[in-house]
């Protein structure tokens, strides 16, 4: 039965890559979008390899798979990595669940317990889907998947991660991920770096990231009787910290970073998604909550665009004299960049032009984020000039080379309108209304108001998060939810967080984009 299961894995698998390769008419290019690693088309918007992996035999796949989960559940269950608590995680009725980081291994990591109000399928589901609760995943492409002989999947993924700041890379990851169902019904999804596993197949180097390391980590999912689940969680990454500068090294190397951006994300959005099932979630503006999560989504996936800058997406540097000066960028393909979004504004699809990009990260001495957020939130008058918001705001409608005779009028006062925010108000979204009041009688007949769709997280100094930040994108009065939406913003991030010998020094991170015409 073995050597039978085998050999149909073997000929599922290359029944699937045949398909493939009859149903792709795409050509190999040098684009290092996660859509285009191996190979793009016009037709095409997922990976396809050219070629099986070397090596490509479900058997040996297999054999890594079962390996993989033993080790996951090692770290999920057992001792297998030296446990300590999540400093600043007090357990309570309020708690999001149990977290707990390794207190010294092998690259870091971090492991959490809690509890969902889902079906153990559903959770399988939100948690595999990594790009649409974690801000930080690019994008994640399965290269191919093939059952299993015991009911379960092996995936090839490639992922790509952006860089929280511009001081450092991106990262991209080549793993296996393997999902099974367990003799005690619970469900595992697990996963590992193929890079480096003896025999196993080679995804080549991609342009401006650095391969990451992902040992045995993943998700075990144990129904109750009453409904719901218990989910236990293991992220366990080698982030590479030697390609990074030395001051924001400590990103890399601390255990309690990797729960915050990872781990506890993960358990926060189970939570806010099993709160919106249930109703028990209130929203205005008559918005459904899948909507208000797009629109974050968006928001941060623009601002880390703009951080990171990709080729693929159409930046190219204009000008920097350092890693500590403003970068100036642009892209002359703004189609690249919003994609689908143009066919909902007159304004961009008009335009000849391109959008600008100024950006740069600088180290503040003794500034708590959530305190400097918070300031830069409340005080915006301080600090944004009301003819840039007056510009980039029109520049997103019809008629946008009408923009340098109309700023006038724009006071800076501003109403802030609560749109949502998550179940632990970690983090909210929110409409920005800058109130237009002209000072002569012709500015008065053409003064408008002006709206910002922002979003912002870590003003809470009692929620544990990764960082602070502050996202902000004009958007139309209408909000409709395929406005196009170009991001500004700050983000702040603690760095003492990874040693208590690092000084208590933040690296705040600024991007502006701004659409202009031709020049």
């Amino acid at each position: 039965n073995d050597r039978l299961q085998k050999q149909v894995s073997q000929l599922v698998y290359e029944n699937g890559y045949f398909r493939q390769q009859i149903q792709t008419v795409s050509i190999a290019t040098t684009d290092t979008s996660c859509e285009s690693v191996v190979t793009s088309g016009p037709h095409q918007h997922h990976l396809t390899p050219q070629h099986p992996p070397r090596d490509a035999n479900p058997a040996g796949f297999l054999s890594v798979a079962e390996e993989t989960l033993t080790q996951f559940l090692s770290k999920a269950t057992e001792t297998a990595v030296d446990w300590i608590q999540m400093p600043g995680m007090k357990p309570g009725p309020d708690s999001i669940g149990i977290v707990t980081i390794s207190n010294s291994c092998a690259g870091v990591a971090a492991r959490a317990c809690g509890f969902a109000g889902l079906e153990p399928s559903k959770v399988a589901d939100i948690l595999k889907d990594r790009p649409a609760w974690l801000h930080d995943c690019r994008c994640l492409d399965v290269l191919t998947a093939f059952p299993t002989g015991k009911g379960g999947t092996i995936e090839l993924l490639y992922t790509q991660m952006y860089a929280p700041t511009t001081l450092a890379p991106a990262r991209d990851l080549w793993t296996l991920r393997y999902t099974s169902l367990l003799e005690d019904g619970s469900l595992v999804v697990c996963e590992r770096s193929l890079t480096g596993t003896p025999g196993g197949p080679n995804m080549p180097s991609v342009q401006h990231f650095v391969r990451a390391q992902m040992l045995p980590s993943g998700y075990l999912i144990r129904p109750c009787e009453g409904g719901g689940c218990i989910i236990h969680i293991v992220d366990h990454m080698d982030l590479e910290p030697w390609s990074v500068p030395e001051v924001i090294r400590p990103l890399y190397e601390s255990s309690a970073v990797l729960a915050q951006k990872m781990t506890i994300t993960a358990l926060r959005h189970l939570r806010q998604v099993a709160q919106e099932v249930s109703g028990e979630v209130v929203l205005g503006w008559g918005r459904q909550p899948a909507a208000l999560r797009a629109f974050s989504q968006r928001l941060c996936r623009g601002f880390n665009e703009a951080v990171n800058g990709f080729v693929d997406d159409g930046w190219s540097l204009l000008g920097s004299d350092g890693v500590e000066d403003v970068i100036i960028a642009i892209n002359s393909s703004p189609s690249k960049l919003l994609g689908s979004q143009l066919a909902s504004s007159d304004g961009l699809s008009a335009l000849n032009g391109g959008i600008l990009c100024a950006k740069a990260s600088m180290l503040l001495q003794n500034v708590p984020p959530a305190l400097l957020v918070r300031f830069l939130r409340e005080h915006r008058s301080e600090w944004a000039d009301c003819n840039i918001d007056a510009y980039s705001s029109a520049a997103m409608k019809a008629n946008a080379y009408n923009v340098p005779g109309s700023l006038g009028g724009i006071t800076g006062s501003q109403v802030i309108l609560p749109l949502a925010h998550t179940v632990e108000h970690e983090e909210f979204l929110e409409v920005i209304k800058l109130e237009g009041h002209g000072l002569t009688h012709e500015e008065a007949l053409l003064s408008k108001d002006m709206f910002l769709l922002q979003l912002c997280s870590g003003i809470d100094e009692h929620a544990a998060g990764f960082c602070a930040q502050l996202v902000f994108a004009p958007i139309d009065a209408s909000f409709a939810d395929d406005a196009p939406l170009l991001p500004s913003g700050f983000r702040v991030i603690p760095l003492e967080s990874g040693s208590d010998a690092s000084p208590p020094n933040r690296t705040l991170d600024l991007a502006s984009a701004l659409e202009v015409g031709s020049a």
